[in-house]
């Protein structure tokens, strides 16, 4: 197999193609035209959308747009074909006066991707004006006495046309003392001058009518003419001298109207009306006419309009200088205009966005605008700043155009609009600067999630309260904004005794204000605990959680409930023996009670309300204690009633009475045989609990049973130790004889 050879021609070939990729590359975003002036409205310039690489179509869809900085459109878009069409008939004479080359220049702008493209568009000129000599005639005085040979200047014609289509030369109609020759000077301007050929004879013809005539060289030429009058004078041997052949003369744009510019002069050496002297312009133009006026006179040069740099910074004024007869001499005046920083700065937005989503990420666009300064040099430089510390940077792309970015991430709840200020500063002396102000608002996004001002809340209700009573509210804020800070309140799902807590309380979704579902009983329910959650309304939703404590407080509800002695199931009443030999202090029986409340509303006090034998009995306050007051004697009866009262210390209090009956005997067999007469007390007063203690000598331990809390616990009644065993089975025994109760 044999080796490929090396081809050096191909690796240049490569090289060369690689080179024109990138220059086309860099060239890619100037696109360039030509275009005959005088054209139609809406006539073909170039395929703006092929050239953009889009269809015709997209031009719109992609928000492609002519943007131009306070000038005349003079082309426009057609959305169907995709064309850059004229938006009118151009003028090139007006827009380009007599420049070699008219070249319009503008932006196009794809919107969507924020991108400038130059386009510069070459205006061809084609022959629309005819030469023109400004004067429909002209009298040029001779002395009859010139020699053959001698030169007159003609007036000069003048076409705003370039190139081929302007001025091209100039025709005398046909006399025989007289020949047309044509000068060129330096700046390539042609100078018509009559040449006498043959001497002239005053008295034979004292007046010579010729045709000048100057032409184009369009396609279809132009001409124009002038009628020249040449009148033979006596000898005028002199024509004015100019002191100078050009005068150079530099102003400010800025100075006033009427400021004397300069003063030219010619002398003539001739007397009389053949050395007086007059100045006038030559080819004199409108818009130069209303700058400066020359004294005929004086030779003085006036401001008689506003100068502007930035509408001209140069004129070059021919001047003519002439005696009585008509002998002339040419000279010129050039004025250099000198910038003065007398223009601000100029800002165009061409593409801006009122309203930023506050995650957008740094580097997003803003706002596309073009910066422009018609001073030139340093006062025409241009600095872009932003005022304040705000989170926008700006960047320079194509041409003078600037965007606007955002430097960082922004966040809505810490500014949620901007008003910013860019501020376009010239680099005169003093610089001249310019404002914009460009309003941002900050899109919100659901970012934050709702907030409790507390970590945990706490609140207290007391029980018996009405349904529906409003417990605590609670608020959670949420700094976004519209859907995303509106806030919602529940409840997370638990139980409390077996029940779910939906049914103790409820949240109002809207306000956060916790009700009470039922009527709370401290006897049952102390306290719940809570999880509020706080939802907003964006989406995705965001939430948090707070606890919430609800303490139910006492109130005093409960009436002491009586514990011993207890009320019999069967109706009987209970009786027990009691010594007449008791001494005092003796402990007969204890009253014991409870109360389901709490704290004071549960203190509980005795007292002895009714006695049937008063100072005989006495009832401990704290503990229920009922005992002997002083001696049992033989006089006392055998059966004492006393009427016991259990208070609470609530506001109101509330209280429970008990009605003991003790049965005073030595023993036991003393007292059964009278214990079938004893009947309840009838006292309309006394309570519906009755009980007979009998005081007996040996008084033991009795065991009785509380009920509390939903638990059967016993309860000891301690009482003499010497109470035997023997004994316990008779005393219950005894307990147990019933008579019959009411």
């Amino acid at each position: 197999m044999a080796a490929s050879s090396y081809r050096p021609e191909c690796s240049r070939l490569v090289g060369i193609c690689v080179l024109l990729g990138a220059l086309w590359k860099i060239q890619a975003e100037q696109i360039r035209y030509s275009v005959p002036e005088e054209l139609e409205k809406g006539s073909y310039v170039g395929n703006i959308a092929k050239d953009l690489g889009l269809e015709p179509r997209e031009l719109s869809e992609r928000g492609v747009r002519i943007i131009s900085r306070g000038r005349t459109q003079l082309f426009a878009l057609n959305p169907r074909s995709g064309s850059l069409v004229t938006a009118g008939k151009i003028d090139r004479e007006e827009l380009c006066d007599r420049s070699p080359k008219c070249v319009v220049s503008l932006e196009i702008l794809l919107e969507d991707k924020v991108k400038i493209f130059g386009v510069e568009v070459e205006i061809i000129d084609v022959n629309d004006n005819a030469p023109s000599f400004g004067t429909e005639q002209r009298e040029i005085k001779v002395a009859e006495n010139e020699s053959p040979g001698t030169r007159f200047p003609l007036p000069e014609a003048f076409d705003p046309d370039v190139g081929v289509n302007s001025l091209q030369g100039y025709q005398l109609s046909s006399n025989v003392h007289f020949s047309l020759d044509v000068q060129s000077g330096a700046d390539g301007i042609k100078y018509p001058e009559l040449v006498l050929e043959l001497a002239l004879d005053r008295e034979e013809e004292a007046v010579h009518h010729l045709l000048l005539t100057a032409f184009d060289g369009g396609d279809l030429p132009h001409s124009g003419t002038v009628k020249i009058h040449v009148t033979l004078v006596d000898t005028n041997d002199n024509a004015p001298v100019f002191t100078q052949p050009e005068y150079h003369v530099k102003v400010p744009e800025n100075v006033p109207v009427g400021y004397r510019l300069l003063i030219v002069k010619a002398t003539d050496p001739d007397e009389g009306a053949n050395g007086e002297v007059t100045y006038s312009f030559r080819k004199v133009r409108d818009k130069m006419s209303q700058l400066f006026q020359l004294n005929s006179l004086t030779g003085d040069i006036t401001i008689l309009g506003d100068l502007d740099y930035e509408d001209s910074g140069f004129y070059d004024i021919d001047v003519e200088a002439h005696d009585g007869p008509g002998l002339r001499a040419r000279s010129k005046v050039l004025v250099t205009v000198l910038d003065v920083n007398d223009n601000a700065p100029e800002v165009t937005v061409t593409s801006l966005t009122s309203s930023i989503q506050e995650t957008s990420s740094p580097g997003t666009v803003i706002a596309l605008f073009n910066v422009h300064d018609s001073d030139s040099g340093e006062n025409g430089l241009v600095t872009c700043s932003i005022l304040g510390n705000l989170p926008f940077t700006l960047e320079k792309t194509y041409g003078n155009y600037h965007r606007l970015l955002t430097r960082r991430t922004l966040d809505r709840e810490e500014v949620s609009e901007y008003n910013i200020t860019v501020t376009a500063t010239d680099h005169g002396t003093p610089p001249l600067s310019t404002e914009t102000h460009i309003s941002l608002q900050v899109a919100d996004i659901n970012d934050n999630p709702p907030a409790f001002p507390h970590a945990s809340y706490s609140a207290y209700i007391p029980e018996n309260n009405a349904r529906g009573a409003s417990i605590l509210s609670i608020f959670a804020q949420d700094p976004d904004s519209t859907e995303n800070a509106r806030v919602t309140y529940s409840l997370a799902e638990d139980t409390l005794h077996g029940k779910p807590l939906s049914s103790y309380v409820s949240i109002n979704s809207d306000t956060g204000v916790l009700y009470a579902l039922c009527s709370f009983d401290f006897e049952q329910v102390r306290d719940l605990e809570l999880l509020v959650t706080a939802s907003d309304s964006g989406d995705p939703p965001l939430s948090s959680n707070v606890s919430v404590s609800i303490f139910v407080l006492d109130q005093n509800d409960n009436v002491p409930e009586i514990l011993y002695p207890t009320i019999p199931t069967d109706g009987s009443t209970g009786v027990e023996l009691a010594p007449r030999s008791a001494e005092p202090g003796y402990l007969v029986t204890k009253v014991v009670a409870v109360d389901r409340d709490s704290g004071q509303n549960a203190w509980l006090s005795y007292h002895l309300l009714k006695a049937s034998e008063p100072g005989l009995f006495a009832v401990g306050l704290h503990t229920g204690e009922v005992r002997t007051a002083r001696a049992l004697l033989d006089r006392d009866a055998l059966k004492q009633s006393l009427v016991v009262a259990v208070q609470d210390h609530g506001q109101p209090p509330l209280s429970a009475t008990v009605t003991l009956t003790v049965a005073v005997a030595n023993n036991i067999p003393d007292i059964l045989a009278d214990l079938g007469s004893l009947e309840p007390p009838a006292d309309p007063d006394a309570s519906g609990l009755t009980l007979y203690l009998v005081v007996a000598p040996n008084y033991a331990d009795t065991l009785i049973s509380q009920e509390s809390c939903g638990k059967s616990e016993p309860l000891l009644l301690s009482g003499s130790s010497a109470f035997s065993k023997d004994n316990h089975a008779l005393i219950q025994a005894s307990s147990h004889m019933v008579v019959n109760s009411k």
